[in-house]
């Protein structure tokens, strides 16, 4: 199987997760843990065994041709992470997530990433449909699905576990017949 690759422009990049990547993947969630911990729940006490765990999962998820999952680069240097959750192939749909350095956002970066995908999504695997959920709150998030296009479709109730509370998300979709910004 092919490596992965998008190039965003410059030296930045889109490229498959590697099992490689472990330590400095974890470094950079480690250094981002106060940014990421609000939104992410596997972000409030993360391991570097975590992270391997997730790598492995990604890459086993990718040999199943279940989606996978990949980092943002500048360079060779890890700035974030973007992936499908899982490829529903009845249905021909997906659903992605993201996360980007703290130092990182507001570029466009992400927004570059994750247009990538979908165009993965809908021009490589002819799905019908990508979904990315948010919370409420973080507005960098949903602001990504909203400038590419995608339609708010309104708010799952309660739908992630946070500890020992639930958070609400919002709920975007994107159409393969819908325009792509």
């Amino acid at each position: 199987m092919d490596e992965i690759r998008y190039d965003l422009g410059g030296p930045l990049a889109v490229r498959e997760i590697r099992l490689e990547d472990a330590e400095e993947l974890f470094a950079l969630v480690e250094a981002n843990q106060p940014h990421l911990a609000p939104w992410m729940p596997w972000a409030a006490a993360p391991t570097l065994g975590d992270t391997r765990t997730f790598i492995t999962g990604a890459l086993a998820q990718r040999a199943r041709d279940d989606g996978f999952g990949a980092v943002v680069i500048d360079g060779e240097a890890i700035i974030g992470s973007v992936g499908f959750h899982r490829v529903d192939r009845l249905n021909r749909s997906t659903s992605l997530g993201y996360w980007l350095s703290a130092d990182r956002q507001g570029a466009g970066v992400m927004t570059a990433a994750v247009r990538a995908l979908v165009a993965h999504a809908f021009d490589l695997w002819e799905l019908h449909r990508v979904e990315v959920d948010a919370a409420p709150d973080n507005l960098r998030s949903r602001a990504i699905p909203e400038r590419l296009g995608f339609t708010r479709e309104g708010v799952r109730r309660e739908a992630e576990r946070f500890g020992e509370r639930y958070v609400d998300l919002v709920v975007y979709g994107l159409l393969a017949s819908d325009p792509r910004l």
